[in-house]
């Protein structure tokens, strides 16, 4: 299989179990908002979350060792494609219109980027020098946004976006490094640099964690948009990586991201379930206590009143 298409496809498997973990974070923390990180770590189903993660992680890791970070990151999007669909089965409404204009605009701008940054196994990877200031930059970056402060969850979720953008192009130094014959697997590149990426990582997590408190909708969002930011800067300063087609390859893949943007910010206006869609039963235990004895029509007597069952 051509290197771009495994890529793409270890991709759109590790988004699915992104946008699983996120949609099980999001419920377990607006079941207990108030909860602290012990609380979390002796939750069993916190960590389903984080075996969903390591997965997707894994999935991730696998991707980068075949395709360049301005391949592999954008397509991070496709979580939040998947997430909504997720939440909403499991929430028992139905995908909005808006929900799958959101989607056809994602799907239509990451096909855009795809055309113009496709190119084969990365062929450079960041030396030891440049993860270090790399991640002292990033650290410097994610304690402002995790300042006290208002809109903690959009703060937090920049943060988490920054923290796994950045994981993600130290990851891929870390497996190229590990996987190249011509170096040691215990080489100071390969440990302090993993040492780096499990510290982003655990950073992200508990951050998209705080960040979900509020809602799935926007912080994903934040989350899904700061985090192919992020490698896009370091593929594209630092990696030599670039796109193709000159002066219209740049217009197309901003055209591109512009699109998967918006089609982000729609996937997040998820509303209210409307009054109509109700469960039946569901409305008539909403009744008020009054209202529940008034005589009505059985079906199969017409005019004959009967108190409902």
């Amino acid at each position: 299989m051509n290197a771009t298409l495994l890529a793409l496809a270890l991709s759109l498997l590790s988004s699915v179990a992104y946008a699983a973990a996120a949609v099980a974070q999001e419920r377990l923390a607006s079941r207990s908002p108030g909860s602290g990180v012990l609380r979390m770590l002796s939750s069993g189903a916190w960590w389903g979350s984080v075996a969903l993660n390591a997965a997707a992680a894994l999935l991730h890791v696998v991707a980068l060792k075949y395709g360049p970070l301005t391949v592999v990151q954008p397509l991070g999007a496709l979580t939040l494609v998947a997430a909504v669909p997720l939440g909403a089965r499991i929430a028992g409404r139905r995908v909005s219109a808006t929900e799958w204009r959101g989607t056809a605009y994602t799907l239509a701008g990451l096909a855009a980027i795809l055309v113009v940054a496709s190119g084969s196994a990365p062929g450079r990877v960041l030396s030891t020098s440049e993860a270090v200031a790399v991640a002292a930059v990033t650290a410097a970056l994610i304690g402002l946004l995790a300042r006290p402060g208002a809109r903690p969850g959009m703060r937090h979720a920049s943060a988490s976006g920054l923290a796994s953008g950045v994981a993600s192009a130290l990851t891929q130094t870390v497996t190229v490094a590990a996987t190249d014959r011509s170096g040691s697997l215990l080489s100071v590149q390969v440990i302090g640099v993993a040492l780096l990426v499990a510290a982003f990582a655990a950073g992200g997590l508990l951050l998209s964690q705080t960040a979900y408190r509020d809602g799935l909708g926007a912080p994903l969002a934040v989350v899904t948009l700061a985090n192919p930011l992020a490698a896009a800067v370091i593929g594209l300063s630092l990696l030599g990586e670039g796109l193709r087609g000159g002066a219209a390859g740049v217009l197309l893949a901003l055209a591109g991201a512009g699109l998967a943007a918006w089609g982000v910010v729609l996937l997040t206006r998820t509303g209210p379930v409307p009054a109509e869609e109700e469960h039946p039963v569901a409305a008539v235990l909403a009744l008020e206590p009054s209202l529940r004895d008034v005589k009505v029509p059985r079906p199969s007597e017409p005019g004959h009143l009967t108190a409902p069952l």
